[in-house]
């Protein structure tokens, strides 16, 4: 079923074609969401409530462009005032102070792979460039979906992109060979 049959099923009210849809973008919303906010418990409850954003608002789809950015805008929109909430709520919080101590436990044994520490590093890279970066790099949304998306220039979104990726080249000199890594190299390509 093609995305034009399915947004008609939809603006009828078939609920089928209401799972059809969830099911077809469900997995790719989801870890956008994740990759962005870095926290699988709100990226549950931001992928239903994109879903359920989209669902209300099938009335305003233009078709513009395809059914599938327009929901993944959604889902960036969701994301980002699911973010700026939970910065409010974080910053009303108890200072450390405050806060009851736990005890430290000490790293142990080699240092982490290199997986893990790709997801660290792009978990510490500041919202804007993360944002850009999982957008870019990792989803493959173009400079002009993402401006759009986030409501920025493009030229914006191409320096965000290429902060995130120095700050990530020297996050993960230490796994680099003598020269550069070949991940690295790619990225630089794009």
């Amino acid at each position: 079923m093609t995305d034009a049959e399915l947004l008609d099923r939809l603006r009828s009210g078939d609920h089928a074609a209401e799972r059809t849809f969830y099911d077809r973008h469900v997995d790719r919303v989801y870890r956008l969401i994740l990759r962005m906010s870095g926290r699988p418990e709100l990226a549950q409850e931001w992928t239903q409530d994109t879903f359920v954003r989209a669902f209300d608002r099938l009335g305003q789809f233009r078709g513009e462009s395809a059914l599938s950015s327009w929901l993944h805008a959604i889902a960036v929109s969701v994301t980002l005032n699911g973010l700026r909430h939970l910065k409010r709520r974080e910053a009303l919080a108890a200072p450390l102070d405050e806060a009851t101590t736990v005890a430290a436990v000490p790293l142990t044994g080699a240092d982490p792979d290199l997986k893990s520490r790709l997801k660290t590093a792009i978990a510490a890279l500041p919202e804007g460039t993360r944002r850009v970066f999982v957008m870019h790099d990792v989803e493959g949304f173009t400079h002009e979906e993402i401006s759009d998306a986030l409501g920025v220039a493009v030229g914006t979104s191409k320096s965000q992109l290429f902060r995130a990726r120095e700050k990530l080249r020297v996050a993960l000199a230490a796994f680099a060979p003598v020269g550069r890594a070949p991940a690295l190299r790619n990225m630089e390509s794009a």
